[in-house]
């Protein structure tokens, strides 16, 4: 099994606030973290690195998620790169047909999991670690709630 230090993982939220939490919580348990303010930082991004997986916000300037997810998926090098939507907004008219789409992806290229803020780190850190194949010590998270 890897350990979180072999993990590149990067955050695309427009929130700064919820990068710097989501980059914390994650480097808190052994992960290398890099952040993204909007679908097409995060593409540029992508394209100098891939990481191992990415958290995404669905509704952000410049590039959405969804049109973010699009443009990942149409490159074969990336369709597989793993991904985890964080929203507020999955019930809402700001993001609920986002969502309806995203779900409606082939299974392959679809996100893996949908969380809604705000966010639990013990769960987030949870899926990445499944998702990954990492085994992460809890303990790590700094006794965060």
């Amino acid at each position: 099994m890897a350990s979180p230090e072999e993990k590149f993982i990067l955050v695309v939220d427009d929130e700064p606030d919820v990068r710097a939490f989501l980059a914390a919580m994650l480097e808190d348990v052994g992960f290398e973290v890099d952040e993204a303010e909007n679908g097409e930082v995060a593409l540029e991004k992508v394209k100098s690195r891939t990481p191992d997986l990415i958290t995404l916000d669905m509704v952000m300037p410049r590039k959405s998620g969804i049109q973010f997810m699009r443009e990942l998926r149409a490159e074969s090098k990336w369709k597989d790169i793993p991904v985890i939507v964080i929203t507020a907004h999955a019930s809402d008219e700001f993001g609920s047909k986002d969502v309806k789409e995203l779900t409606a992806f082939d299974t392959r290229t679809k996100p893996r999991v949908i969380v809604e803020k705000p966010i639990k780190p013990i769960k987030l850190v949870e899926a990445v670690g499944q998702i990954l194949k990492v085994e992460i010590n809890l303990e790590d998270l700094d006794a965060r709630p």
